[in-house]
C-alpha cells in the first residue's frame, strides 16, 4: 500500500483511560511503563503549567510542507492530539494560530511535532498547548503528499494513531493503545507510592535509607572517610 494515504477510521484508545492519565505527567507515565515512551529532551513545550492527554492522529510531512497537516485537521476531533513528524529534521513554522484555531474548534487538545512551530505567543494567548522540537518564523508550502494515520517515529518513539499521548512541562510520552489500562493502574500505583514517601521525607526520613540505597554503596565499592583521613592526618 503507497504511504501517500489518509486513513480515516482508526481506532483510540478508550477515552475515559486515556483521560485519566493526564493526572499523573509525563514522567510518571514513562516511569509506569518500565521507563519506555519518552520522546526526549528535544521535544519541549511551549508553554508552562498545562499537562494534556489524549489520543494520537499521526501525520508524516515533508520538510518544509505543511499540506498533510491540513489533512490531519480534517481527521481529528474531540480529545485528539495532533502528531507530526517531518521526514528529515525541519525547522519550519509547521502550524501557528490559523490551523491552531481550525484545532481548537474540533476540539484538538495540543499539537506535538519533531519539527516546529509558529505564532507561539498567539498559541498561548488561545490556551492552545504545543510542544515542538523547533519556534520558527519561517513558514511552509503546501505541494507534496505524505500520509496520516500511519506509524510514525517522534524521535525514537514510535507513534500508533489511536495509541496516548501524555504532554506537560517535563515533556511528551506515548503509551501504547494497547498497553493503556495497565499504565493507567502502573501509573496510579506509583503516584500512591511516591505519595507515601512524600509523607516520610517531610517527617525527615531520607532517600537513603528509605530506598536502601547503602548496600548499594557497599556493593560498589563506595566508602566514608572523614575528610582528616582523605587528608592523611
Amino acid at each position: 500500500m503507497s504511504d501517500k494515504v489518509v486513513v480515516t477510521d482508526i481506532a483510540r484508545a478508550d477515552r475515559a483511560t486515556a483521560d485519566a492519565l493526564a493526572e499523573f505527567g509525563s514522567a510518571t507515565v514513562h516511569e509506569a511503563m518500565g521507563r519506555i515512551g519518552y520522546a526526549g529532551p528535544r521535544i519541549r513545550p511551549i508553554q508552562q503549567g498545562v499537562t494534556i492527554s489524549g489520543t494520537a492522529v499521526t501525520a508524516s510531512v515533508a520538510p518544509g510542507d505543511n499540506l498533510m497537516v491540513h489533512a490531519a485537521i480534517e481527521q481529528a476531533g474531540d480529545g485528539d492530539i495532533i502528531v507530526v513528524v517531518p521526514v528529515t529534521d525541519s525547522p519550519y513554522g509547521f502550524i501557528g494560530e490559523l490551523m491552531a484555531t481550525q484545532m481548537q474548534v474540533r476540539g484538538v487538545r495540543g499539537y506535538v511535532t519533531s519539527g516546529g512551530v509558529r505564532d507561539t505567543t498567539e498559541l498561548r494567548s488561545m490556551k492552545f498547548p504545543a510542544w515542538a522540537a523547533h519556534i520558527s518564523a519561517e513558514g511552509t508550502v503546501k505541494d507534496t503528499a505524505g500520509s496520516v494515520n500511519l506509524p510514525v517515529v517522534l524521535d525514537g518513539v514510535v507513534v500508533n494513531p489511536g495509541d496516548v499521548v501524555v504532554a506537560d512541562d517535563d515533556g511528551v510520552a506515548i503509551v501504547p493503545r494497547e498497553r493503556v489500562a495497565e499504565t493507567l493502574e502502573a501509573s496510579r500505583a506509583r503516584a500512591a507510592k511516591e505519595s507515601a514517601n512524600r509523607v516520610k521525607y517531610e517527617a525527615g526520613e531520607i532517600s537513603m535509607d528509605l530506598n536502601n540505597l547503602r548496600p548499594v554503596l557497599e556493593q560498589l565499592g563506595v566508602t566514608y572517610v572523614s575528610q582528616a583521613q582523605r587528608d592523611g592526618r
